[in-house]
């Protein structure tokens, strides 16, 4: 590449007669050297030879150059001989080429020795020739590293997705502000973490693989593909069977920070995240997720655990779902009213209507119970409400006061802290001491709110809980 500077190079006199000096002096010597050996007795055919020799050496010559012009270009990670009187517009180019590689790329250079922090960038462009490169110029002139680079192409505009590793000083004010002098417009910034670093194509993959597993990892795996976002399921059917009226097209709609997606299930899966527009290719991701999601159909894993209670009685603990409905319902009929009343804090014989909503995948997980005799005794929902998660519990009457409850919440709470939530919250009556002890053995910090008699206890997840594996108690492994 030839810089506007070095093809615009201005003609100098004393060039052209230092050429021409050059020129006379050759032909000076040239005719000297002819004089005295055309004179010798075999001076012609020594000249016939040298005048071969010359040109055998220029073919030669010629087909060294035409035989290397194909080799690959120098590294130019290092620096380059001579080349100090490239332009800031190769520079730029070469800064915005290495950019889009991936990942590994740096817009400039930094101590290893010196404290960075991970950004997240995002900043719209004109789709314009070197919009890019001036971003990357601006990074330069901070010492700012780009570990990744995403583009969203817009109807008018690019959007320019940035991992950034900067020096800890580096303010995100100062940062925007060079970002807009570079000409980035609707510039968002955020902390990342070390999670930030797995390339798109690779989290893509992971979460298509997590959602083709488990129907309710889909409100999951949209969470972590579109970041800070709430996602709400809207079934097309109320939990008192009259019609909500919630639907969209197949297609879905995106409207700037909420779009709308059809659950295969029926209903709507509405995401929002008004912090921050979709863009179009978001929007793709999302709805081939949801389309994976409906052709694979009703799925749960089918894992179980044999636990042994403290009295010698044998239990199953697995995941449920619909196909669980009938036993379930023969569960609610074997309660009493007062234990329903503490777990749904309704109208007893509404009861049964929740069920349907709570073993569907879609709206969270549910741990079922079961005795060597196949009866469920026990159901334990770990449920998506949005940005946040709640945990509930529904124990027999004959069963409880027997661990069970407090085993469940325990896997409850690890499933939770696998899937990254960072806190869980419990809905209850101040009179329900049992689940108010089954919180408390946790052994997490816990947040109280009492409001005409009804008990919310939020737990926050350290990250101890949330990297405990989902196993046994001591008290109840076989």
């Amino acid at each position: 590449m030839t810089s506007t500077k070095s093809a615009r190079r201005p003609h100098h006199w004393r060039r052209d007669l230092i050429e021409l000096a050059a020129l006379f002096t050759a032909v000076a010597v040239a005719d000297a050297i002819a004089n005295l050996i055309g004179h010798q007795p075999d001076g012609p055919f020594l000249l016939m030879a040298s005048a071969v020799a010359l040109v055998a050496t220029a073919a030669f010559h010629t087909w060294w150059a035409r035989r290397h012009s194909h080799a690959p270009p120098p590294d130019t990670a290092g620096p380059v001989p001579g080349g100090a009187g490239t332009s800031a517009e190769t520079s730029a180019g070469t800064t915005a080429a290495a950019a889009s590689g991936d990942g590994g790329s740096r817009a400039g250079g930094m101590d290893g020795a010196e404290e960075t922090v991970l950004w997240r960038l995002r900043t719209t462009v004109h789709d314009a020739p070197g919009s890019l490169a001036a971003l990357c110029l601006a990074l330069s002139g901070l010492r700012v590293d780009i570990l990744t680079l995403q583009t969203h192409p817009l109807a008018h505009g690019t959007v320019d997705e940035f991992l950034l590793r900067a020096p800890a000083p580096l303010q995100a004010q100062e940062l925007s502000r060079e970002i807009a002098a570079a000409g980035g417009t609707s510039t968002w910034i955020e902390r990342a973490d070390a999670h930030d670093l797995v390339d798109t194509p690779t989290r893509v993959l992971s979460l298509a693989t997590r959602t083709a597993l488990d129907a309710a990892e889909l409100p999951l795996a949209l969470r972590q593909l579109l970041g800070r976002c709430t996602i709400h399921s809207l079934p097309a059917v109320s939990v008192t069977g009259r019609e909500t009226g919630q639907s969209a097209p197949v297609e879905g709609v995106l409207e700037e920070t909420v779009m709308r997606l059809r659950d295969p299930s029926g209903g709507v899966i509405s995401v929002e995240r008004p912090h921050l527009p979709f863009t179009p290719t978001e929007f793709a991701r999302a709805r081939a997720l949801v389309e994976l999601d409906a052709r694979l159909g009703p799925r749960v894993p089918r894992g179980k655990d044999v636990l042994t209670l403290p009295e010698g009685d044998e239990i199953t603990v697995r995941r449920a779902d619909r196909g669980d409905l009938a036993a379930a319902r023969a569960m609610h009929d074997r309660c009493s009213p007062d234990t329903l009343g503490l777990r749904y804090h309704g109208p007893v014989k509404d009861a049964d209507r929740y069920l349907d909503h709570l073993l569907s995948p879609r709206f969270g997980r549910t741990l079922a119970v079961r005795t060597a005799s196949g009866r469920v005794v026990a159901l334990g929902h770990l449920l998506w409400d949005g940005d946040e998660t709640e945990v509930a519990l529904l124990v027999e009457d004959e069963w409880q006061r027997r661990g069970i409850g407090s085993e469940l919440l325990a896997r409850l709470v690890a499933m939770a802290g696998e899937a990254g939530c960072d806190s869980v919250y419990a809905v209850t009556q101040s009179r329900n001491t049992g689940m108010v002890a089954a919180m408390r053995a946790l052994g997490l910090p816990l947040d109280y709110q009492i409001e005409e008699g009804t008990l919310v206890i939020t737990a926050r997840l350290t990250p101890r809980a949330a990297a405990r594996p989902i196993a046994p108690t001591e008290e109840a492994r076989r």
